[in-house]
């Protein structure tokens, strides 16, 4: 094989590879923020109960103070009834006594409804509690994963810049322009396998007899009539 074409083909290899570490490098940050995204989430659920808690025991306390309310005018009222002199009077003052009796049984129902909720809540709080603390220690190894992954990735693909650095000086100039337009202008991939089928590996399009022939050989740089890419042979 051409020395130039079988470095070309080793650059081809170390271009993908980097694209691919770049790719993997790139989607790191987002895992970790989904991560992270994940347990606000559960922390958020945790705290939206603990607040309806919350907000159950204040509503609680309100309705208490206002059926003590509701218990002090309706002794007012009944000590009013043997100060009435007139029937009207006196129906009138049942009237607003069986009123206050009634807002009183009404509160009452309220706040046994509210403790009814705050009992069916605190098993809740306690589960999604756990769910959270256990998500956060899930978090947290997942994160140091992900950084760590993050480290072997940023330490591979420096070696393999610097093998492409290295590898780059040895190819004439001409050939890296060719090789770097290609590279840009063929979606990453100027160098393309041609298998024992005589097809392009870039564009999948069958190469004449002749071309074929002649990258069989591998003794010169040649290139796809179709897309321009450079070709090299594998059976």
């Amino acid at each position: 094989m051409d020395p130039h074409l079988q470095r070309l083909q080793e650059l081809q290899g170390l271009d993908t590879r980097i694209v691919g570490l770049e790719r993997k490098l790139e989607a790191i940050p987002a895992r970790i923020q989904a991560i992270k995204d994940e347990l606000q989430r559960a922390k958020a659920a945790v705290d939206q109960l603990r607040a309806k808690a919350d907000q159950g025991r204040k509503d609680v306390r309100l309705k208490e103070k206002d059926v003590e309310v509701q218990q002090s005018q309706r002794q007012k009222l009944e000590a009013k009834l043997y100060e009435v002199k007139t029937n009207k009077e006196y129906s009138a003052l049942l009237t607003e006594i069986e009123t206050a009796k009634a807002e009183k049984g009404r509160l009452e129902e309220e706040i046994l409804a509210l403790m009814e909720l705050g009992e069916r809540l605190t098993p809740e709080i306690a589960e999604a509690d756990s769910r959270h603390r256990r998500q956060t220690e899930e978090a947290a190894t997942q994160e140091r994963a992900a950084t760590e992954e993050l480290r072997a990735l940023e330490a591979d693909l420096q070696v393999a810049r610097t093998e492409r650095e290295s590898l780059e000086r040895d190819i004439p100039r001409d050939l890296r322009d060719q090789y770097t337009r290609l590279l840009k202008g063929r979606a990453g991939l100027a160098v393309a396998l041609v298998g024992a089928n005589g097809i392009c590996g870039g564009c999948r399009v069958t190469l004449t007899p002749q071309r074929f022939q002649e990258v069989r050989h591998s003794t010169q740089i040649l290139t796809c009539e179709s897309c321009g890419r450079i070709l090299y042979y594998q059976p």
